[in-house]
């Protein structure tokens, strides 16, 4: 893994994917793109920029949150596996089902994945703990690093959106961060 980091603020395969969820998602589509581009970054970085891993890493990160927004739920992991199930046999991505819903059903693991397909669903999952803890958590990454993807990448406030989520779909946000925790984190 070397010390650059390439920065992936652009991905036509990306667009492609969110062109028929944009309306779905709505307002929040701004923060979650760049979420979603973000956490490519640091995903691909880990996986050293391995272009035969590339076209899952978008896809799994295009779907793991959206059902937030496709289902209006909380516990979002698996209407999230399953839009992107569907959509792969659907447009005949032949993207590895079992590898796809891994990626997406382990991306909150708290403690590593050591099952099938761990360089990628490992990968997955640094890069999103690492964007979803504002770089707070940066799991081997410099602060340097983080920063050149934070400043390349805008945010549009991607925690406030998923607060009034948490209140919104929760009934209020105490009750829906709860509802995340026990349905969305896995140990």
């Amino acid at each position: 893994m070397s010390a650059e980091i390439e920065i992936i603020a652009h991905s036509d395969r990306v667009e492609q994917l969110f062109a028929p969820y944009r309306d779905v998602i709505g307002d929040d589509y701004p923060a979650y793109r760049g979420h979603v581009y973000r956490v490519i970054t640091y995903a691909m970085h880990f996986l050293d920029g391995d272009k035969d891993a590339r076209p899952l890493v978008e896809t799994a990160f295009v779907y793991h949150d959206i059902g937030l927004w496709s289902d209006n739920e909380l516990a979002y992991l698996e209407p999230s596996e399953e839009l992107a199930l569907a959509d792969n046999e659907k447009y005949q991505w032949g993207l590895d089902p079992k590898l796809l819903r891994d990626a997406i059903h382990w991306h909150h693991k708290v403690f590593p994945y050591r099952g099938p397909g761990r360089r990628i669903v490992e990968a997955v999952r640094k890069g999103d703990w690492i964007d979803a803890t504002d770089g707070k958590i940066r799991k081997g990454l410099t602060k340097a690093q983080v920063n050149a993807v934070q400043t390349a990448i805008p945010n549009y406030d991607f925690g406030a959106v998923l607060q009034r989520l948490a209140g919104d779909l929760g009934g209020n946000k105490v009750s829906g961060n709860l509802r995340v925790l026990r349905h969305v984190f896995k140990w």
